[in-house]
């Protein structure tokens, strides 16, 4: 959620690179924007709500120049809320991602202030405006910092230093050291146009940024920390559309090139990582959103191949599952961009009590990439989209292969993943108009599987709602006569997974009952039945088809939304890191 992005350097051009760094961290998700330039001894901002499109910046030249999209917690989508947020001489700045849990207390005590935005960030620029009046600048943020309560990333420019301090607890910020220029982001991708040197900002640091030299302090006693520089290693190529029209669309297409990485890297990361469940009698898969979804699809594949109990839970509800962690369990997170705030604060309380944790992520460098004990870095690439399709599928894919494994049958696994990536390619190549053109315009579809289909129908249903805004609900079939077929009248329209496993004849009796009720039934099965109103071919892949009926879902989802005119890449309402509360 939100996007900072600043420069110090001795380009003139600051704040147009500041734009395009913004633009980059589009797909966090935002409603508002802002960019802030030094010039003549003053912060000049030019922000607006609504989304960056084709904007030009009504600002002065700089070399100084930082930026904001903002997603509204404390405040309405305004211009006046938007960031950057001045203090009252007009000389300090700020730009935030996070929350002030104890903003009204702290605004309470400023005296002589005059504030002009309903927003938490904006009372910090008062505060080190306050504290500036007997402190460096430095030190100015670093004791002003200490008064906050919550989890914050700031970013604070002064115009008449040209120095730029970003500190953090909680949401990520990075460092790019560049060529007579150093920069501050969000994240590490939206810096590869410009640098590759990079430095992870740690929780309770601080960071003195100028265009010649980048310190690096704790924030607690203010002492001077070492620098610990790290080499970007993705190509900026892959954080691009290319030819293709949309992010979502790319992202779903790299995915058999996503698995056949995983098949050429990952093995030795794999077998290590099922070395470590067998070692712990209790296991935990922590996730969020589509995430967790792949969790639960983890537990069954463990439960049918590996013969090995794994549990699923929901990163904000994990809180009420800590107190059965002892020194037996091992706790494993899933994530795309590893800065999910679900997830970070259990992992890092479960840290204080010594239980191992492990990973599944995406996004090299991330906080939980650099927090657990042991992890798989996913290599599926920059996931752009807020819709997650091939960080998703490499999460599966890792899973499957990962239970295989455990019970020494990774080559069988390798054999069956192979035969899943040749299906995927002929998935990509199928004509969904039928399906598309009759559900694009319906207002309730309900999606049902059983067993491993089970999470892929939760998963469905989740990318209908995210990139169409289609009201979509998952259930396991054995669940309809427990209340959801209440739901189902003529013409209701049910997605219906029917891959040729155990619970083949289940399913189809469950779409039977829905039928006889007067739903349609769209089948995604290997072979067509009489029972189907209209069929998508999903062939079969053995203990792995739940990959492939993951993909269509992703399709359709894709295709419903560009036929109901909406832009996939970034859905209202959501961020690509959720990194509040």
């Amino acid at each position: 959620m939100c996007g900072i992005f600043g420069l110090v350097g001795s380009d003139k051009n600051a704040a147009s690179v500041v734009l395009e760094g913004l633009k980059c961290l589009e797909y966090r998700g935002y409603d508002s924007w802002g960019v802030g330039v030094a010039s003549n001894g003053q912060i000049k901002i030019d922000k607006h709500s609504g989304k960056i499109g084709n904007s030009l910046l009504n600002l002065p030249e700089g070399s100084f120049a930082f930026g904001h999209t903002r997603w509204a917690t404390h405040g309405k989508v305004t211009d006046i809320n938007a960031h950057p947020h001045l203090d009252c001489s007009g000389k300090i700045s700020v730009v935030h991602n996070g929350i002030i849990e104890n903003y009204q207390q702290l605004k309470l005590e400023l005296k002589n202030h005059r504030s002009i935005s309903e927003t938490d960030t904006e009372i910090f620029a008062h505060i080190v405006e306050d504290l500036r009046k007997k402190h460096s600048l430095k030190e100015a943020v670093r004791l002003g910092f200490l008064k906050l309560k919550g989890l914050s990333a700031f970013l604070v420019a002064e115009a008449d230093s040209e120095t730029l301090i970003a500190v953090k607890n909680g949401s990520p910020l990075v460092i790019g050291l560049g060529d007579k220029e150093n920069l501050v982001a969000s994240d590490a991708h939206s810096l590869i146009p410009l640098t590759r040197k990079i430095i992870f900002l740690e929780d309770g640091q601080l960071a003195e940024i100028t265009k010649n030299k980048v310190r690096i302090f704790d924030v607690q006693t203010g002492r001077e920390l070492e620098l610990k520089i790290e080499e970007v290693t993705f190509k900026a190529i892959e954080a691009e559309k290319e030819d293709y029209p949309h992010f979502m669309l790319k992202e779903i297409s790299e995915e058999p090139k996503v698995l056949e990485n995983i098949l050429l890297n990952l093995k030795e990361s794999i077998i290590k990582f099922t070395d470590s469940l067998k070692n712990h009698s209790k296991v935990y898969l922590v996730a969020s959103g589509s995430a967790y979804f792949a969790a639960l699809a983890g537990s069954y594949f463990f439960s049918k191949i590996a013969e090995k109990e794994l549990i699923p839970v929901a990163g904000s509800e994990f809180i009420y599952k800590e107190k059965f962690l002892d020194k037996n369990s091992l706790v494993v997170f899933l994530s795309q961009s590893g800065e999910t705030i679900d997830i970070i604060e259990p992992l890092k309380k479960i840290k204080e009590k010594g239980i191992q944790t492990a990973a599944l992520v995406n996004v090299f460098g991330s906080t939980l990439y650099r927090l657990v004990d042991e992890k798989i870095w996913l290599e599926a690439g920059p996931e752009i989209a807020v819709v997650s399709t091939k960080a998703m599928i490499a999460k599966l894919a890792v899973l499957g292969l990962s239970a295989f494994s455990f019970n020494s049958k990774y080559e069988a696994g390798e054999k069956l993943l192979s035969q899943t990536i040749s299906n995927m390619k002929d998935i990509l190549k199928q004509n969904l108009d039928e399906v598309v053109n009759f559900l694009h315009d319906k207002e309730h579809i309900y999606v049902i599987g059983r067993g491993i289909s089970y999470p892929v129908s939760l998963e469905a249903a989740l990318k209908l709602k995210e990139a169409c805004y289609i009201h979509t609900e998952g259930f396991s079939g054995g669940e309809l006569k427990h209340g959801a077929i209440a739901l189902v009248d003529k013409g209701t329209p049910c997605i219906i997974f029917a891959p040729k496993d155990e619970s083949f004849d289940s399913v189809i009796s469950n779409a039977m009952e829905i039928k006889a009720r007067g739903g349609i039934i769209i089948g995604l099965s290997e072979e067509r039945n009489e029972v189907f109103d209209h069929f998508i071919e999903v062939k079969e892949s053995g203990d792995l088809t739940a990959i492939n009926n993951i993909l269509i879902s992703q399709l359709l989802a894709y295709k419903i939304a560009i036929k109901k005119g909406l832009d996939p890449d970034k859905p209202r309402n959501l961020a690509k890191s959720v990194t509040v509360k």
